[in-house]
């Protein structure tokens, strides 16, 4: 009998039409930013209950313009999560701000609100939490603790695009942001109220442009700022009009990613409803197959309060105090039975950079254990029903030859 086919743990999905308007761009001699990516702006914009949307070359460079458009620089002070991809805080760092990592809460290993309010000083200028797998904080005690202390917010939404928060304070806790903008709730959709919100469209999410990212902006003057920043701080008008009143980045969008983006935009309810569907079948093959038994810790399956992921990755626990060679054993066993894992994410605050800043292993206890021991299943819309039962079998056996 042949091997089953190797799992990896994401596949994009790309259709023939995309592929074919790509080829369309291609052919049109205009490649780089143009109708395609004002196309794709328009649409994400509607998306997010009619709030002016920019889109970039990457999920990154949202977070960097944001924090300029927030008027963080030197000498400020952005709280922010331990367990997130390192480009969260490094752009911090980058516009010559400080990054405050706060701890995360167990259960749903997003940012620790508790801990958030705590970490709130005369420095502080920002918050900036992630939506770990595309499971939202509480937003309301979110934008309450930023109304309290005069702080912008950045939702790095990076993972969270079809994620909804249906707290009791939408309409107000979060439909104003702090300079009075209001979006509409579009049943609470990421991105349709609050401050500033990234997203990422790079290949592994759930809509790709393969490389891109948008950020959700609060008016007009910020949109047009937001423009000038993405393309060198250069200003034109007129046939040669052209000024720079301070510097920017080469952020921009090309027509061709646009285009990628635009195919996918219309299968996003679907892809978020198949999603969810193999989450259901993975919590039924872990209950079958007796993860939690082995000490495994499984994700959520929603956040109190009425977070509602669109299931991004489907993460788990392990319990590495107790395996011989820890997640890495795991990962390799894993791969000799043609299953791919992957790692979202180390605790930061423990790269050579940050513990050159000071940060110490035990600061961050929660943050620490799952950063060594969290690992992402495989899960993308193409997966067959059959697939999840396999995994968490293979998960099982894995554990249990490498706990005797």
């Amino acid at each position: 009998m042949n091997a089953p086919a190797f799992l990896p743990f994401t596949r994009p999905a790309i259709d023939a039409a995309t592929i074919a308007d790509v080829g369309a761009v291609l052919a049109s001699g205009w490649i780089t930013s143009g109708p395609k990516v004002q196309a794709f702006e328009a649409k994400l914009s509607e998306l997010f209950g009619g709030r002016p949307v920019r889109a970039f070359g990457n999920g990154t460079a949202t977070m960097e313009v944001a924090l300029r458009l927030a008027g963080i620089g030197p000498g400020d002070e952005v709280v922010t999560t331990a367990i997130t991809w390192v480009a969260t805080a490094n752009v911090i760092h980058a516009v010559g701000a400080r990054a405050v990592l706060v701890d995360v809460d167990p259960l749903t290993r997003n940012i620790d609100l508790d801990a958030v309010a705590a970490a709130v000083g005369p420095r502080t200028k920002a918050i900036l939490p992630v939506y770990l797998s595309g499971l939202p904080v509480d937003l309301d005690r979110l934008y309450a603790i930023a109304r309290r202390h005069g702080l912008r917010v950045i939702e790095d939404a990076a993972q969270a695009i079809g994620s909804r928060w249906i707290g009791s304070g939408l309409s107000g806790a979060i439909g104003a942001s702090l300079n009075g903008a209001i979006g509409a709730s579009l049943n609470g959709a990421i991105g349709a109220v609050g401050d500033l919100v990234s997203f990422s469209f790079q290949a592994n999410k759930n809509i790709t442009c393969a490389e891109g990212g948008c950020l959700v902006l609060n008016d007009a003057v910020e949109a047009e700022r937001a423009e000038r920043l993405r393309l060198q701080g250069v200003k034109r008008w007129g046939l040669d009009g052209m000024e720079v009143e301070e510097p920017g980045g080469k952020f921009n969008l090309t027509d061709i990613n646009a285009a990628i983006g635009l195919g996918q935009l219309p299968h996003l309810d679907a892809i978020t409803a198949r999603r969810g569907e193999l989450a259901r079948l993975y919590f039924e093959a872990a209950a079958r197959h007796g993860l939690r038994d082995l000490g495994i810790e499984l994700p959520l399956p929603t956040q109190a309060r009425g977070a509602i992921t669109n299931w991004h990755m489907f993460q788990v626990v392990l319990p590495t105090d107790r395996i011989p060679g820890g997640r890495a054993a795991v990962m390799q066993a894993l791969k000799e039975l043609g299953i791919g894992t992957g790692v979202h994410y180390p605790a930061l605050h423990l790269f050579r950079f940050y513990r050159e800043l000071g940060w110490r292993e035990g600061q961050l206890p929660q943050a620490e254990r799952i950063g060594r021991a969290i690992l992402t299943l495989p899960l993308f819309p193409a997966m067959d029903d059959a697939d999840p039962d396999r995994v968490c079998a293979a998960l099982a056996r894995c554990c249990k030859d490498l706990l005797a």
